[in-house]
């Protein structure tokens, strides 16, 4: 265990004791999950399909049971899960960022042609569940509009998010070249969402593109929000040995763990955001972002607020195309419970 200080007087306490593999008593965790009334278990990593075995023993465990099962994976092993299991799977989210030629890049060499051949081999067998495509943004590439109509338009996905990778690590914050990045990207955003409006009116459906649809269903509603990943209220990790945090990526850190597989899952600790994020005017439809980037602050101020430009100026332009959606659902093109979703399983609603 040590300390370790990220340079902004923010401390955290980290614990790397835990194995590299799972080693928690999988009867353990199925009376766990069955003490949460909508129990939801998602296989997540690093990658779960390189522990096919367990994945396996896992969904035997919990057949007949009323836990649900969802998956992240980068899917270059999807091929090796047999399709009886997959098909237990309702849900599964894939890493994949645009075209052959971005994903290679971001992922590696014929990571694309992976990727996508063992998507369809899985419909091929019958695979009938949501496959979402799981998109990073990178700050060198703001084309999120090229990269995502790809996706539905050569791929047929109807279901993405993505994320940008900004803010998770102190040492890549660059004031000018990050400026120019949040300009392009916000064209982009624009463009995108009038692509996606221009889908609705034409085939008389809502594509999943969920940073999109969560705000307006909010909208719709009038629903305020809390952090719209679940972290720390509603949706936690296990991690290899059995303890439960706040979220995958703070897996080691001892301030974010909420319990363990003996506790009751509603009464886990739960955690919220700090600072600006708890005053900010659009914290009721964006909920934080992220509960480690709100609580790291491993970027300057001014590189956080200008990934909150980000995040406003999408927010403020599906608020502008609000009363159109409106008037698509009094003409019945499409329907208000088109924006309905299912919460806290893995998309992200902020990028």
């Amino acid at each position: 265990m040590r300390e370790f200080d990220n340079g902004l007087d923010k401390k955290f306490t980290f614990d790397f004791s835990e194995p590299t593999s799972l080693s928690v008593d999988l009867v353990k965790l199925k009376n766990f999950l069955l003490k949460d009334p909508n129990p939801v278990l998602i296989f997540y990593g690093g990658e779960p399909l390189l522990e096919i075995a367990n994945l396996k023993k896992i969904i035997d465990l919990l057949k007949d049971t009323k836990v649900k099962l969802r998956m992240q994976t980068n899917a270059k092993l999807l091929h090796k899960l047999p399709i009886n299991y997959l098909k237990k799977i309702d849900k599964i989210l894939v890493s994949i960022d645009g075209n052959k030629d971005r994903t290679d890049y971001n992922k590696g060499p014929k990571t694309y042609d992976t990727v996508t051949t063992n998507l369809k081999q899985a419909r091929k067998q019958g695979y009938t569940g949501e496959i979402v495509a799981r998109m990073v943004i990178s700050p060198e590439f703001p084309d999120v509009y090229e990269q995502v109509t790809h996706l539905v338009e050569k791929e047929n996905f109807t279901s993405v998010h993505w994320q940008i990778d900004a803010g998770f690590y102190k040492f890549d914050y660059d004031k000018a070249s990050f400026s120019n990045f949040v300009r392009d990207y916000n064209k982009n955003i624009t463009k995108l969402i009038d692509y996606w409006m221009d889908d609705m009116k034409k085939n008389k459906r809502v594509l999943l593109f969920y940073p999109f649809v969560a705000i307006v269903d909010s909208l719709l509603k009038n629903e305020p929000t809390k952090l719209r990943c679940g972290a720390g209220h509603s949706g936690y990790a296990i991690t290899t040995n059995g303890k439960v945090v706040a979220c995958p990526i703070m897996n080691c850190i001892k301030d974010f763990e909420a319990g363990d597989l003996d506790s009751n899952p509603s009464k886990l600790k739960k955690f919220d955001v700090i600072d600006e994020c708890q005053d900010c005017n659009y914290r009721d439809l964006c909920g934080g972002r992220c509960l480690y980037w709100n609580h790291a602050q491993l970027w300057p101020k001014e590189g956080n607020q200008l990934v909150c430009k980000t995040i406003k100026h999408y927010i403020d332009e599906l608020k502008v195309r609000l009363p159109e959606i409106k008037e698509l659902t009094k003409k019945g093109i499409i329907k208000t419970s088109d924006f309905e979703y299912e919460k806290y399983f893995g998309p992200e609603i902020i990028p």
